[in-house]
Order: C-alpha cells, then structure tokens, then sequence
C-alpha cells in the first residue's frame, strides 16, 4: 500500500499568524497525522510537495528557522544590506532634487518606485533556471492570483504614502524627516499587533516607546531648523504629511506580512527570494502608476524640461539623479519586502530605523544641516530602541533553542505526529 503524501507544510512563523496566535519566529509546531498513514519511527521525514520542487523552490522550515538567528539568515543579512544601500541614499537623492530648484511633488514620489524594471531581468533569469531543473510544467509566476490582487492594492497604498513623503522632503531637513519616518515603527507595531498578532516581549515595546519619545523631541523643537526659504505654515505642513506616511507605512508592512502569510497557507508554496521580487514587481509597478496619474493631472511631463534646464547643478546631473533616485529606493523597498518574509513587518521597522544615525551624519556632511542637540537625542533614542529590540530577539533565540529536545521526547515509536522537513 502507497503512503498518503502529507500537506506542504508552510513556515511555522507564518501559520501562527492565521491562526491568530503568534508565537515568535522560532517556536514549534506539532501537526496530527491522519489516522490513515502507516505507524513511522520517531522523527521520521515524509515525502512533501516541496521535496519535488527545483532545489531554489525548496520550502524554508521551521528547523531552519529554528538553527538560525536573524544576524545569521543569508537572505535577512541580504536584505538588511539592500535596505541600508536605499535608506542611505535614497533620501539624500531626494532632497538634493529640491535643494538644486526641483520642485515638483508627484515625480518625485514617482521616483521612489519606477525602479521596479529593474526587477525584471533577475525574475526571468529565475524562471529559466527553474524550468531547466523542473521535469514538470513550470509556472511563469509563483504568485497567486489573490496574492497579485493584494500587492496591487497595497502599490497604490504605497504611491499615496510616497506623495506625502515627497511632501514632506520638500520642506524638511533630511535629518529630521528620517526620524519623522522613524516612528513608523510605533505605528507597525500597533497595526501589527491588531492584524497579524505580534508577540511583544518587554524588550520590544522599549523599543516602540523610546522611538516615539524621540520623535515627540523632534516635534516640541519644530521649526528651529526649518530650510532657507520655506515658511512656518509649509514647514508644519510637510512636518504633518511626515508623520502621516510614516503611519500610513506602519500600516502597509503589517498588510504585506499578512497577505504573505495568507498565500503561503492556501498554497504551501516554497518561501524564495523569487517570490519576493514578483511582489516587489507588482507592488511598485501599481504605484507607479498612482504616481503617473497624479503627474498627468498636475501637468508635470510639460514642466520636466523647463526644470531640467534650470536645474541647479546641469541638465545631465538632473536625470542622473533621476535615475539614481529610482533605482535606490528599488533596492530599499526590495530589501524591506525580504525582510517582511523572512522575518516580521516589526522587524523590517525596526532595520528602517536602525539607519537613522547613517542617514543623519551624511545629510550633515553633504548639505551643512544644522544637528542640534535635540537630534542627538533622537538618535541616541533610536539606537537605545534598536539595540533593546535586538537584544531581546537574541535571548528569545537562545530561550527556544533548547526546546527540540523536548519536541522530540515527545515522538514515542507508536505516536503519528508528521514532521515535515
């Protein structure tokens, strides 16, 4: 008599969500057996979907996981290092448009997604190596259809969230719109509480607090570092739009970690970086286009020309920094997708403000701004966050790594549980 083929199973931090208990990201999960599967050893492998996939489309486990930290994760350390490379320059390119006579809103919200084409060389390089190791017919997309509906809506979210970041830059000091965007993280913290059920620890919630406190300073001290030509009421206003995206992004990184997880329980689909990249596709590609309409209503195509010509610097400089604007922030928003799978929309917020201080001493070295010691405080603050959250994902993985032990004195010679592997 064959075996029954097991369920893939999908990542254990992933199922907790859509079971409305979260558990950490290196916590065990026993599954039932049907009664119908032949008596096993203890600890015995059963043959999944996974195990016929290509090797890249291998399912990431929960012992994987488990033997892991987030410091040691390839694809987290790949994300983390995307992220840093955008958050570092991409709000400098950005402000450096306004700073040299740019002045238009909606392009340079535009710029903070057009770079998704970038996306499409590695993603049809993919498909080629997965249909050449596939003896089965290989999909073009791993997405689903439900998935691809989700990243749509959450792009044209995002193209809102980058007008009003775009706003904001453009009366602002970069030093203080990156700590602005910093409270995000108090916002994904509450979101994410309320849709994916996020565990908090004492360690984490110090984080949240100590990043709030920081950007309420910030706020007692508005105005006393407001740019050369921009008035009270404009400065308040991008202070306003600020903090609105970043609580707006608060909301999207929970929404994406959920739509994630929704996916992968409905299809047990492999958790890759391919996967990653077509939701970043469709995610930026949506908000482009948000982006594009706002441009053709605000007539910015005629006037792209004309600014070009003025600009501070040179034409060529113009859409130099143009491109390299897009192209940056592409590989933030690619890295914080990564991060948001292989780890928790909490912690791609934390990652995001972590880069405060790198995003505070260059926006002093390029563009003279004044860093009073208000900021200093702010970012002191955000560090302290950084490193209490960290510290307290440290001990919760050296809590949990003992416990597979247990798990497995669990599995007598006569018991049924299935361990997917």
């Amino acid at each position: 008599m064959s075996r029954r083929r097991a369920r893939p199973q999908i990542p254990h931090y992933k199922t907790s969500i859509l079971n409305g208990r979260r558990q950490g990201h290196f916590s065990q999960h026993l599954h039932q057996n049907n009664s119908r599967l032949l008596p096993r050893p203890p600890i015995m492998e059963v043959e999944t979907a996974a195990h016929t996939q290509p090797r890249e489309q291998q399912q990431l486990t929960s012992a994987d996981v488990a033997a892991k930290p987030l410091h040691r994760n390839p694809r987290l350390v790949l994300s983390f290092f995307l992220m840093v490379v955008g958050w570092a320059c991409g709000p400098l390119l950005l402000r450096d448009y306004f700073v040299h006579g740019g002045n238009r809103k909606w392009l340079s919200s535009l710029l903070q997604t057009a770079g998704w084409p970038i996306l499409i060389a590695p993603l049809i390089a993919s498909y080629f190596s997965r249909r050449r190791r596939s003896t089965t017919t290989t999909p073009v997309f791993l997405m689903s259809i439900r998935l691809l509906a989700a990243c749509a809506v959450v792009g044209l979210t995002t193209g809102l969230d980058n007008f009003l970041y775009a706003y904001g830059m453009a009366s602002l000091p970069v030093s203080t719109s990156s700590i602005l965007m910093a409270t995000q993280l108090a916002f994904t913290a509450g979101f994410a509480l309320l849709l994916v059920r996020q565990r908090f620890t004492a360690f984490s919630v110090n984080a949240v607090l100590l990043l709030s406190i920081g950007a309420a300073m910030l706020g007692v001290n508005g105005g006393g570092d407001r740019p050369a030509g921009v008035t009270r009421t404009e400065y308040y206003m991008g202070f306003g739009m600020t903090l609105g995206a970043a609580a707006l992004y608060g909301l999207i990184l929970p929404v994406m970690e959920l739509s994630q997880a929704a996916h992968l329980a409905r299809t047990g689909s492999a958790v890759t970086y391919t996967l990653v990249m077509e939701m970043q596709l469709v995610i930026g590609s949506s908000a482009t286009v948000f982006s594009l309409i706002g441009m053709i209503v605000n007539n910015d195509f005629h006037v792209i020309p004309r600014e070009a010509r003025e600009f501070g610097l040179s034409k060529t400089s113009y859409y130099a920094l143009l491109v390299g604007s897009a192209l940056v922030y592409q590989l933030f928003s690619l890295g914080m997708n990564g991060a948001i799978i292989y780890g928790s929309a909490l912690l791609g917020g934390v990652i995001m403000t972590v880069l405060i201080p790198v995003t505070e001493v260059l926006a002093v070295l390029f563009f003279h701004e004044p860093f009073t010691g208000i900021k200093g405080i702010a970012v002191a603050l955000s560090v302290w966050g950084f490193v209490s959250y960290f510290y307290g994902e440290i001990r919760t993985h050296a809590q949990q790594s003992a416990k597979p032990s247990n798990i497995e004195q669990l599995d007598g010679p006569g018991d049924s549980s299935v361990h997917a592997v």
